[in-house]
């Protein structure tokens, strides 16, 4: 059947897409062929593990040096390996790694989980702190470029798209449609519905998308995850610090885990559970020789919502009273937002009857409960309601107080370029890659695993084994806001008796060059929270020097506010006791409408053009005529490029 054609109106950036696999039963052949490049192996850890890699060529990710070696792949664990965990579906993680610019055989090694629970990795490689960015390069071309903040800059880092479903990772290859406008997928493909233009759904291969087949509570994805890393360090063993002497610190070199938004409940669980694996080995629970340890040096937190307990209270302030003078509600709002997280049958009590019944019934937090599932489920439902929503109505973006919606902030342009063939056969994709996946989402919210909560005490404890933690905030965020951050920090303490002199440090600059403050840090021992100025969710795509900064000093392990040696067993920060900086909000940005991310960017008057195939699409963007797309002005060479094709009815 010949796929239908866009109006000669649309030049699209999904017309490259379209033109290849619209209405046909499968976009692209699987990627483990005799012919494409792909290795695959079985785990030298565990022979029930397969990985499958590939080295990308070279401008897939521009780097900042050619000789910087790349790997992508999967990660393929068959049924029932989590077991005794149920697992009844298989798990194809996808990764990809990058040297650091610099001795990469001696470099720290930075594993880099995005949040969600379902966002892909890939948003931090591709619009935060990856060695690379995509640009366009003209009409229909688009390429990368060096990052110039680059993490690679002080470390290896292995990017990983987790849980199961999430990104580029599937469970089995399934032919469906995505709906453009809607951002969901269906199966069997379809030639879509009457409401809506053809040019608004896209054929391709994804994952099944089915709930069943993803962990559904973070404790599970830790065992996931856990056994991911035994594959892909037991194929690389070059690059675990493990396996080689620290020329830095002494004993054992450990990786750096670093996570973001929902990373507040993944990276203290994944942590925890590494360190209790790494106990397990010690005592002969786990065999020795076929099992790696998994020893961790640092845990970064960036913009974590960790724990409502503890930073539910601070929504409203928040949204009414903050640095920026932006009062996104009132003060009755405030109130009432606040009553609605104190008062009794309120949030806060029932996250307590949630946890409450974890202690009895579930405490391995497998989430194979109902009655705690739908008391976790509900108190997440009723927080969400009641204590978050009121700031919706602001029209303001959740991920910064500065910007109404839409806020297209950072750009997208990646979604084309990842969901190109040239591409994704570069790196070995066996799906279209999706930012988000609604799979996952509603698995882990039938769970409630948003308020299961157990992360302050699993902090705790990653200090008591001399693990760096550190929390870094953006001032300008919402929904995991700097001031529910801190709360975090100081709860931590509190249950750390060592610690107690966290809470008399005091707030130093953190100075990011001779000429900027790029925020404000306290820092006792081996715990840290760090406020980022003018920044949102995704902070380094707004303050890149100042996060790379932050990061280098974390994982160095040196004082972060100047990047000084010190002895982390007495080191506290002077200065302020609260950081009081006060801010000016930006000017409101022009939205930009991603065709790949409508629902977030779009306004409703861009898609009724959508709807009705009005305007242009230009490397992925909505345009109203082809005058108003700028070319971009020449800069550095992107080495790889895929070129869109566009479709007419002539």
């Amino acid at each position: 059947m010949r796929p239908p054609l866009l109006p000669a109106i649309l030049r699209s950036a999904i017309g490259f897409f379209l033109i290849l696999s619209v209405f046909t039963t499968g976009q692209y052949a699987p990627f483990i062929n005799s012919d494409s490049g792909v290795n695959s192996i079985p785990s030298p850890v565990d022979g029930n593990i397969l990985i499958h890699f590939k080295i990308p060529p070279v401008g897939t990710c521009t780097t900042a040096f050619p000789q910087q070696q790349q790997y992508t792949g999967y990660v393929s664990l068959p049924r029932f390996e989590l077991a005794p965990v149920q697992q009844n579906y298989s798990i194809n993680t996808f990764f990809w790694f990058i040297e650091a610019r610099t001795s990469p055989s001696t470099a720290p090694l930075t594993v880099f989980l995005n949040g969600g629970p379902g966002t892909s990795s890939m948003v931090g490689l591709f619009q935060e702190n990856g060695p690379c960015e995509v640009v366009e390069i003209a009409e229909g071309k688009l390429g990368t470029q060096p990052r110039e903040w680059g993490w690679d800059r002080s470390s290896n880092i292995l990017y990983i798209d987790q849980p199961n479903l999430t990104g580029f990772s599937y469970d089995n290859t399934t032919d469906g449609t995505l709906n453009l406008i809607t951002s969901t997928i269906s199966t069997p493909p379809s030639l879509g519905s009457g409401n809506q233009p053809p040019h608004t759904f896209l054929n391709g291969t994804f994952s099944s998308n089915n709930s069943a087949s993803t962990t559904n509570t973070t404790e599970i994805a830790a065992h996931a995850l856990w056994h991911m890393l035994q594959g892909f360090l037991g194929t690389f063993p070059q690059y675990n610090p493990g396996t080689r002497p620290n020329s830095t610190q002494p004993g054992v070199a450990g990786i750096h885990l670093f996570t973001e938004s929902y990373g507040g409940k993944f990276g203290p669980v994944f942590a925890a559970y590494f360190e209790k694996q790494n106990l397990r080995r010690l005592n002969g629970s786990l065999p020795l020789n076929k099992t790696l340890e998994i020893r961790l040096a640092s845990l970064g937190i960036m913009q974590g919502c960790v724990d409502d307990l503890v930073q539910g209270r601070f929504y409203p302030i928040f949204a009414n009273n903050n640095t920026y003078g932006i009062q996104a509600i009132s003060l009755v709002q405030q109130q009432n937002a606040a009553n609605s997280f104190l008062s009794t049958g309120g949030c806060q009590q029932l996250i307590q009857t949630c946890r409450d019944g974890i202690n009895s019934m579930d405490q391995t937090n497998d989430g194979d409960v109902a009655t705690v599932n739908a008391a976790c489920s509900n108190a997440q439902t009723i927080c969400e309601n009641n204590v978050l929503a009121p700031y919706t109505a602001s029209g303001r973006s959740i991920y910064d107080i500065s910007q109404k919606l839409p806020d297209s902030f950072p750009a997208s342009t990646y979604l084309e370029y990842l969901n190109s063939a040239e591409v994704q056969g570069a790196v070995g994709a066996a799906v279209n890659y999706t930012q988000s996946s609604g799979a996952v989402a509603s698995a882990f919210n039938q769970t409630g695993d948003y308020e299961r909560g157990g992360q302050i005490n699993d902090m705790s404890y990653l200090l008591s084994l001399g693990v760096r933690v550190a929390l870094i905030y953006g001032d300008r965020d919402y929904i995991c806001n700097w001031l529910g951050g801190e709360a975090v920090s100081f709860s931590i303490a509190a249950q750390s008796p060592t610690y107690a002199p966290f809470y008399s440090a005091g707030y130093a600059d953190i100075v990011v060059n001779s000429t900027y403050v790029g925020g404000a840090s306290r820092q006792y021992g081996n715990l840290s929270f760090s406020r980022i100025y003018d920044a949102g969710h995704l902070v380094p795509a707004y303050q890149p020097e100042t996060a790379f900064t932050v990061f280098t000093r974390i994982i160095m392990g040196t004082d972060i506010s100047l990047g000084e040696p010190i002895d982390l067993a007495t080191f506290a920060s002077s200065g302020d006791a609260n950081a009081t900086h006060t801010n000016t909000a930006p000017d409101q940005a022009d939205p930009t409408c991603w065709i790949r991310s409508i629902q977030s960017t779009c306004d409703s008057d861009q898609i009724d053009k959508l709807r009705n195939g009005q305007g242009v699409i230009i490397n992925g963007v909505l345009y109203d005529s082809e005058s108003d797309w700028r070319a971009p002005a020449s800069g550095p060479a992107c080495v790889f490029h895929f070129e869109e094709r566009l479709i007419s009815n002539d």
